[in-house]
């Protein structure tokens, strides 16, 4: 592992700034929490031979110092969110173990984080996935097969609707809310034409995949760790996400004039 000792020159240094900040942005932008992203952007600059580094969390943008031998050079970065995406955390985390065992130099680093791309799974394998895993919320909960198959049917479309959104680039506020309507309008159906003993289950199954758990979850364990902002801003996130779906559910319930997922 590089100690940092070494007096690096400025374009060294400069290029070492600009290797860690490419990395932290990188985690920030496909969900890792502020811990992570922070502990790995001062690792990989250590290891690339800084003598420390200093970062600055926000909910859309990062700033990083390094100093060397008396010389600091500072950079900021701007974060838009990519979507999460573990296998670009993983493979920056896995760059990072490396420079620090001294196998990869400065060069080797901006080659390797230059090739790491956000794995896609194919569009058509999600929503079947997706559909599935809502079915099978419903089957869990008590709902026979045609509530199944339409918890399948509904939360499927809902996800090609969502799909095809964020192709557009739309705001995840009105991404939500959309597809919440679409699922909801057409798992409501079961309850309007009693398709299967238990259609309610139906409407509660198929938006389970708007459920945003993880932004949640790095909410909670940013704000634990110390990072009330970045927390803050994540709780809000989400909470506004939530809102939106609820917006989509009550709105297709108004349609179909059914109120409530009670029997």
């Amino acid at each position: 592992m590089t100690t940092g000792l070494r007096r690096l020159s400025e374009p060294e240094q400069r290029e070492v700034s600009r290797l860690a900040v490419a990395a932290g942005q990188k985690l920030l932008q496909h969900g890792a929490e502020s811990t992570l992203v922070t502990d790995v952007t001062c690792r990989l600059g250590v290891a690339l031979g800084v003598e420390s580094v200093e970062v600055s969390l926000s909910a859309s943008s990062m700033v990083i110092t390094t100093l060397n031998h008396g010389r600091c050079i500072t950079t900021t970065r701007r974060c838009q969110d990519r979507g999460i995406n573990m296998q670009v955390v993983t493979d920056i985390q896995r760059v990072c173990i490396m420079a620090e065992r001294g196998l990869l130099d400065i060069y080797s680093v901006h080659h390797r984080l230059e090739k790491i791309k956000p794995l896609r799974y194919n569009r058509f394998l999600v929503i079947v996935m997706i559909g599935l895993s809502c079915a099978a919320f419903s089957r869990l909960a008590g709902g026979d097969w045609p509530v199944f198959i339409l918890t399948f049917i509904a939360s499927s479309v809902g996800m090609f609707v969502r799909q095809e959104i964020a192709h557009c680039h739309f705001n995840p506020l009105v991404n939500f809310g959309v597809t919440a309507f679409v699922t909801t309008l057409i798992s409501g159906l079961g309850q309007v034409y009693q398709i299967g003993e238990t259609p309610f289950l139906a409407m509660a199954s198929s938006v389970l995949m708007l459920v945003p758990g993880f932004p949640l979850i790095n909410a909670i364990s940013d704000m634990v760790k110390g990072y009330s902002n970045m927390g803050i801003a994540r709780w809000t996130m989400a909470s506004l996400l939530t809102l939106s779906t609820s917006m989509g559910i009550v709105a297709a319930m108004n349609v179909l004039g059914v109120w409530g997922w009670l029997s």
